[in-house]
């Protein structure tokens, strides 16, 4: 179906053939002309001779193409557009269905100039006598009625329609026009244009050259050809072509091309004796065909991805076509929404009460891309992981408490007074979630107050070295957004912290009062997963544009990774070695990642309020090997109630949110075949007595040698054991107390609350 391309008139004259032809259509034309005088005599129209003098409508173009938006595997993830269109270059559409489509449709294309004068004669006559209306209109007619967007059946639009013909076939070769057509038709099932059409009813492309892996087959063709009659039913009329609706009327329409193919010369009798009846893929008319992301979970990441497409300078993805290349991990998204949608029977929501809500954010913490993000099960509505607002965070945000007071010197090696329990100065009750105060007392490590998640530590160490310090490492970790007590949404990015704390964020940010979004807490969290490079949380990763002419596809835009170092990697590597103690011991919850996964993590729990100070409103848990960062947060829909698990326990970070985090990982790992990584070993940083309350330690006694003691006669107990209430003869503790009061470190604590689980959080 090759053609010589666009004509040029000016040659009629020095071509006595082509003036010859020329002279024919003038002829022709002026027919037309008179036809339509014809008609207005009649009475039965209103066509003017100016429509002679009609412009061409710019008919290489078409209704907005389809952008792509791919996982990052290169799959489909969703289309953006009005109308689901992938225009193809003439060159590139394969033979075989150019064939089929004149076959069906008008098997005299090659030998006619744009108009069917037979045709339009009995049409014309059928209507004035009130017989069936009818189009009689050739490829080139129905083309032009598309490039002049004509729409209805009238009189005056079939003249009109005909003299636009005419001049488009003036204009442009055989080649060109069928492929505006097959371009710009609807072929039913959403699909407008050839090459939406082929991927909707066989999932193929046209662009296969025949004869090649998964090119479009002559009875394929032949099915999307016989379609363009009537894609879908009418009501209460003809049921269409499309066989998902009348497979009989499409079969016969589908042998009514193959005879017309061979004919044509096109097919062989052989194969067409051959060909079988295909079938195409299963279709379902009430599916979303556009854009169909709102009622999935991914609807949400999509809001990001158009936001940053935004902030490249691309807002016409929705009429020009783009490839967009999405940071999102198919394999990692199904396991974000099986662990963390309560829709999902293997997640650890499912048994919760409906009003119970879960989101989990992953991200890839060497370039800061997200893997999966789910804030809820339909993108249309409230999203819980960041677009929507945020959450407490309790006392996963003592990460940053931890780095701030490592940048002032501190180290982790530090002892603490858990027994202050006041801060008789402000008038204030640090809460420790109603535990005892733990055995160790007044020379706590910061290593077991960390893993016991105890407050007042980390109260006091705020109020120490300022809580703007805190806000400052929140912020450098890829914390914007904080919320202050009077619901007030603080940008850090634009403000220094010393202007929003102590005044907007006091002390208490030390054990996570202040609310933050999921999406930037756990890109805090993949910064210290990186020892201490940021790298901004990001979705779009790549952004190709479509050359119209040549259908090429060249990189237009797409990440711009600005790694930045913003932590010291000793202090920060000196943390993680205690945090990495904490997946084993989640309020006995072991969540440790199967086959020896290193990881470190923090759990954290907000209570309700006041009213209800044994009721938890938040629970989180964060945790990271060196190649995912991931986030959960688990609470509840609309106004916050109390968590509850399905016996009616409070819930804690260290459980449901916990299990919900080692079901993701562990599904990742394996899915994603990653290899076991190890953090760097972290060594002594730090001076230990920077900001530190406690005191240290007494050192245990060494053990002295035995003196010589008397023989003792045989049941001579007293002189075997001593005395009662004497020492053992030849050494040991008499009694002594340890100075300063309390207990040794190593001394276990006694057993928590059954109200409250071990090491749970505020």
């Amino acid at each position: 179906m090759s053609g010589p391309g666009r004509r040029h008139r000016g040659a009629a004259s020095a071509d006595p053939v082509l003036a010859k032809r020329v002279r024919r259509r003038r002829i022709a034309n002026w027919s037309i002309a008179a036809f339509a005088v014809v008609i207005m005599a009649a009475g039965v129209g209103i066509v003017g001779v100016t429509y002679a003098f009609d412009d061409i409508p710019d008919i290489n173009t078409f209704e907005p193409e389809t952008s792509t938006v791919l996982y990052a595997d290169g799959s489909e993830l969703t289309t953006l557009g009005k109308q689901n269109r992938t225009v193809v270059p003439r060159e590139k559409i394969s033979e075989v269905v150019k064939h089929a489509v004149v076959a069906a449709e008008d098997n005299k294309f090659e030998s006619h100039h744009g108009i069917d004068m037979k045709g339009i004669a009995r049409a014309a006559w059928n209507n004035i006598t009130d017989g069936d209306t009818q189009g009689a209109s050739t490829i080139t007619q129905q083309y032009a009625r598309h490039a002049a967007d004509l729409t209805g059946i009238n009189y005056n639009r079939k003249i009109r329609e005909a003299l636009l013909a005419r001049k488009i076939e003036d204009t442009y070769s055989k080649d060109e026009i069928l492929s505006f057509y097959l371009n710009a038709i609807y072929f039913g099932r959403g699909a407008h244009g050839i090459e939406a059409a082929a991927r909707a009813y066989f999932n193929k492309s046209v662009t296969v050259a025949p004869g090649q892996e998964g090119a479009i087959t002559p009875a394929e063709a032949a099915v999307l050809a016989a379609v363009i009659k009537q894609p879908e039913p009418e009501k209460n009329g003809h049921q269409g072509y499309d066989p998902h609706y009348n497979e009989p009327a499409s079969r016969e329409r589908w042998g009514y091309t193959l005879n017309n193919m061979v004919e044509l010369g096109w097919l062989s009798a052989a194969d067409r004796a051959a060909a079988e009846y295909p079938k195409t893929i299963d279709y379902d008319p009430d599916a979303c065909q556009l854009q169909c992301v709102g009622d999935k979970p991914i609807g949400h990441a999509m809001a990001y991805v158009r936001a940053e497409l935004k902030a490249m300078g691309i807002t016409d993805a929705n009429q020009k076509p783009y490839r967009i290349t999405v940071s999102i991990n198919k394999a990692a998204q199904k396991a974000a929404e099986d662990a963390a949608s309560r829709l999902s029977a293997s997640s650890p929501m499912h048994g919760l009460g409906e009003n119970h809500q879960a989101a989990l954010v992953a991200i890839d913490p060497s370039n800061g891309r997200v893997l999966a993000y789910y804030g809820g099960d339909k993108g249309s509505e409230f999203d819980f992981a960041g677009l929507n607002g945020g959450h407490s965070p309790g006392s996963t945000f003592k990460m940053y408490t931890l780095a701030a007071g490592l940048r002032e010197g501190m180290s982790m090696e530090s002892r603490w007074d858990a027994t202050i329990v006041e801060d008789a100065e402000r008038g204030r009750s640090i809460s420790n979630a109603g535990r005892a105060v733990p055995a160790c007392k007044q020379w706590c490590s910061l290593e077991e107050m960390t893993i016991k998640s105890w407050n007042s530590p980390f109260y006091l160490m705020t109020k120490a070295m300022g809580p703007e310090k805190v806000v400052a490492v929140a912020r450098d970790a890829g914390v914007r957004s904080m919320w202050t007590n009077d619901d007030k949404e603080i940008d850090l990015s634009t403000v220094e912290p010393s202007a929003v704390a102590p005044s907007k964020f006091d002390v208490e940010v030390g054990f996570g009062q202040y609310r933050v979004k999921v999406l930037e807490h756990v890109n805090g969290l993949a910064t210290l997963a990186a020892r201490g490079t940021y790298n901004a949380a990001h979705f779009v990763v790549g952004v190709e544009k479509k050359n119209a002419a040549t259908g090429e596809w060249s990189r237009v835009n797409g990440e711009q990774l600005k790694p930045d170092r913003r932590f010291d990697t000793e202090q920060i590597d000196s943390m993680l070695e205690v945090l990495q103690k904490i997946p084993a011991s989640s309020d006995g919850n072991n969540v440790a990642l199967a086959g020896g996964r290193p990881a470190f993590a923090k759990s954290g729990t907000w209570e309700l309020g006041p009213d209800d100070p044994a009721a938890n409103g938040d629970a989180w848990y964060l945790g990271a090997t060196p190649q995912i960062a991931t986030g959960v947060w688990v609470g509840t829909i609309g106004a916050r109630k109390p968590l509850q698990d399905a016996d009616g326990n409070p819930i804690f970070g260290g459980q449901e949110p916990a299990s919900i985090w080692k079901m993701f990982m562990d599904t990742v790992g394996k899915e994603l075949k990653l290899p076991v990584k190890q953090f760097p070993e972290g060594s002594a940083v730090g001076d230990p007595s920077v900001l530190a309350n406690g005191v240290s330690p007494s050192p245990k006694p060494a053990p002295s040698s035995p003196k010589p003691g008397p023989s003792c006669a045989v049941g001579d107990f007293d002189c075997l054991f001593g005395s009662p209430g004497g020492g053992v003869p030849g050494g040991g503790n008499p009694g002594g107390g340890n100075p300063g009061g309390g207990t040794s470190p190593e001394v276990t604590s006694p057993p928590p609350s059954p109200s409250r689980p071990p090491g749970g959080d505020d």
